[in-house]
């Protein structure tokens, strides 16, 4: 997928690099496995794995259809020793770096780094005695160039913090956080992220706010326990484009109660629809209204699973009246303005045949394989594959 990236067939998306709403804030530099995190990388995307971590076979498994739906890092949960001593086999099978979870239990962390996790988690808040251990954990994290994710939630603030604010508000999640990485610092050891969860928007991008402005260490967003896919999604686009917009995060996740998978799906969405991850397929379809002829629903959403595993940045638009439609279908790559029972077909602004409306999908979807292909054999090996479902 890395060389379909460098595409340079005259698609949808510009040739020259899109424009995105803020230059990225500069912080620190780590490298989480094999991914680069900070400011000079991409903003990576990460999921969680919800099966056991001590069944490795299961775990694998979802780890590996993470990977597919284009997960960057994956975490996994480390309660037990169970899970601690499925860690090994864990990180050196995945083909994404693995981050270890760690809460309660500091022993855990220094096995985590001993298996050769790419990184470690740790909730300060909720580690009994974390601060008595931070040299050792430093030390350790240091010699195995493990980085260290210092995550803070809402819902478990250390007692001293909740003691001084009352609650979780923005100024105790990032002091929390600070006060950690100081506690770090002060045994020279810098490797860290930051992340200060909220499941509400507006106090976990002040949080966020307040990061940015008293500390360069890369910041992971996430709304905590944002809720059910639809609105985990409206309140994770919400929090995470009010950031960005600022230049503020370095890695996400939508955290959803969904299957893992949909969580990297809805971030790599709202990644591609600010411009900060190279676009795929997109598809522009009106929401229809009175003036629509033909049924725009049916059409986007056939014509949206047959061309599912596009890797090609292809803008496809299926409009459904003659006021929007032929402009958008000229714009696009790839487009049909629909009405009176029959499409008009474009390629690349060009009207190139009309067809009845029972033929449209199929006639996207083959005009859609024909550009893909032609993109393929001017790149040689590693075309892109099309799956028409």
């Amino acid at each position: 997928m890395g060389t379909l990236e460098a595409v340079t067939v005259a698609l949808g998306m510009p040739a020259l690099p899109p424009p995105v709403l803020s230059e990225r804030r500069k912080t620190r530099q780590l490298q989480v496995g094999s991914v680069g995190v900070g400011s000079d990388h991409p903003i990576s995307v990460q999921s969680m794995t919800t099966t056991l971590t001590s069944d490795v076979n299961a775990t694998l498994q979802q780890i590996a259809e993470l990977t597919a739906a284009g997960c960057d890092i994956v975490r996994v949960a480390c309660p037990s020793a169970d899970d601690a001593e499925a860690l090994p086999a864990i990180a050196r099978k995945s083909q994404i770096p693995v981050i270890a979870d760690i809460h309660f239990q500091p022993k855990y962390v220094f096995a985590a780094i001993e298996a050769g996790c790419a990184a470690v988690r740790v909730n300060p808040g909720n580690i009994r005695k974390f601060d008595d251990q931070v040299k050792e954990i430093a030390q350790a994290a240091k010699d195995h160039g493990t980085p260290i994710r210092i995550g803070v939630n809402a819902g478990s603030l250390d007692k001293r913090i909740m003691d001084k604010y009352g609650k979780a508000t923005p100024e105790a999640l990032a002091e929390s956080a600070l006060w950690e990485a100081s506690l770090f610092a002060e045994h020279d050891f810098h490797d860290i992220k930051i992340s200060v969860k909220h499941n509400d928007p507006v106090v976990m991008v002040r949080a966020y706010e307040i990061l940015a402005e008293q500390c360069d260490y890369p910041l992971h967003l996430g709304v905590t326990e944002a809720g059910p896919a639809f609105q985990g999604t409206i309140k994770s686009a919400v929090a995470f484009g009010a950031l960005l917009r600022q230049g503020i995060g370095d890695t996400i996740r939508v955290s959803l109660s969904a299957p893992p998978v949909e969580e990297v799906k809805v971030g790599i969405q709202i990644l591609q629809s600010l411009n900060l991850r190279p676009r795929k397929l997109e598809i522009v379809s009106c929401p229809s209204c009175g003036r629509a002829q033909v049924d725009v629903y049916t059409l986007a959403e056939q014509v949206t699973a047959g061309l599912e595993g596009m890797e090609i940045p292809l803008r496809v638009a299926v409009m459904g009246c003659v006021v929007n439609g032929p402009g958008e279908a000229r714009e696009a790559d790839l487009g049909v303005a629909s009405g009176n029972g029959k499409g008009q077909i474009f390629v690349k602004g060009e009207v190139i045949k009309t067809v009845p409306e029972h033929a449209i999908v199929e006639t996207l979807i083959e005009e859609a394989m024909r550009i893909a292909e032609e993109a393929g054999e001017s790149l040689g090996e590693g075309a892109p594959v099309v799956t028409a479902g």
